[in-house]
């Protein structure tokens, strides 16, 4: 069923559609660059995040390349848990910088560390560079916390691509000896790569994010002839071992049935999950804070319960 858009987004998506539909008739096609600057644009969206008493940028240093990352915590002298944050932007857009207010919001609603990453993007660097440096932060994210106090409990956490970057790492950690990942937060996350559940069709038009910019991000991103649905982490292995997990999805996504899907799967091995749905919103209703404030305020209200169960 086609989503019904929430009033408060309603003149927003028309003017969305308005300038689509003109750039389509100037023959503008997309590009990494125009892609990525349309994203940034929504910061005037998103406004400040809250001061936090800790907040430092710091280097994983791997053996090719300089991994960037920011560290947030209201309460650097308290044993806290560690939530690793990447950011959405379709494995092509997105910075920490960009969702700098979003991660200070997670930081203060669950009362811990927050981990920003600055994976690598694709097509420069396309699948898997940029799951590959999130793993290397996973394994070595307490490198970057020797100034402050943290606890062994680690979540990870991420909306869109950074929510398929979560679900990938959590089923490629699943035996892993020495990484346990406790918890996992996702806002419409991105789960399935071959794009067959109904949503994709019914929402694929005139949301913001369409069928045919998510077919172009997804051909950035796999460039080799990869297996999208062995790619997918809604294909991947899972047990009942895997993370607890806190699903958050739009009413109006293209991705809202892949997020309601995985989240059942896990139900079905057992594993504890929570499903919240927003039906009025759009697909990166978390980047337009103040025009829906009532919506983000209780998505990170949620978000911040579960982080402390």
């Amino acid at each position: 069923m086609r989503g019904i858009i929430s009033p408060k987004l309603s003149d927003f998506i028309v003017q969305v559609n308005i300038a689509a539909e003109e750039a389509k008739a100037s023959g503008v096609k997309p590009t990494p660059n125009l892609v990525r600057g349309n994203l940034d644009k929504l910061a005037v969206f998103i406004g400040q995040g809250p001061d936090l008493a800790y907040v430092t940028d710091e280097l994983f240093n791997t053996p090719t390349h300089n991994i960037p990352a920011r560290v947030y915590s209201p309460a650097p002298d308290e044993a806290l848990p560690v939530v690793m944050h990447y950011h959405g932007g379709g494995h092509m857009c997105g910075s920490i910088e960009l969702y700098d207010a979003i991660s200070r919001k997670i930081a203060k609603a669950g009362h811990c560390i927050v981990i920003a990453v600055e994976y690598r993007l694709a097509p420069e660097y396309p699948y898997p560079a940029g799951i590959n440096d999130c793993q290397y932060v996973l394994e070595n994210y307490e490198n970057v916390l020797k100034n402050i106090n943290f606890n062994q409990q680690l979540m990870i956490a991420g909306d869109s691509a950074g929510g398929a970057i979560c679900t990938t790492l959590a089923s490629d950690n699943l035996h892993h000896s020495t990484i346990k990942i406790d918890k996992q937060i996702l806002i419409y996350p991105s789960v399935d790569y071959t794009m067959t559940s109904a949503s994709v069709d019914e929402n694929g038009t005139g949301f913001l994010l369409e069928t045919s910019k998510i077919h172009w991000y997804f051909d950035n991103y796999f460039r080799k002839n990869e297996s999208k649905k062995d790619s997918s982490p809604l294909y991947m292995p899972m047990n009942k071992s895997m993370p607890k997990t806190i699903i958050f999805t739009a009413g109006c996504d293209p991705l809202r049935d892949e997020g309601i899907h995985y989240g059942e799967a896990l139900i079905q091995l057992g594993v504890e999950v929570e499903q919240h749905s927003f039906e009025g919103m759009i697909h990166a209703y978390m980047l337009l804070d103040s025009l829906v404030a009532t919506e983000c305020e209780e998505t990170y209200q949620l978000i911040g319960e579960f982080i402390k169960k």
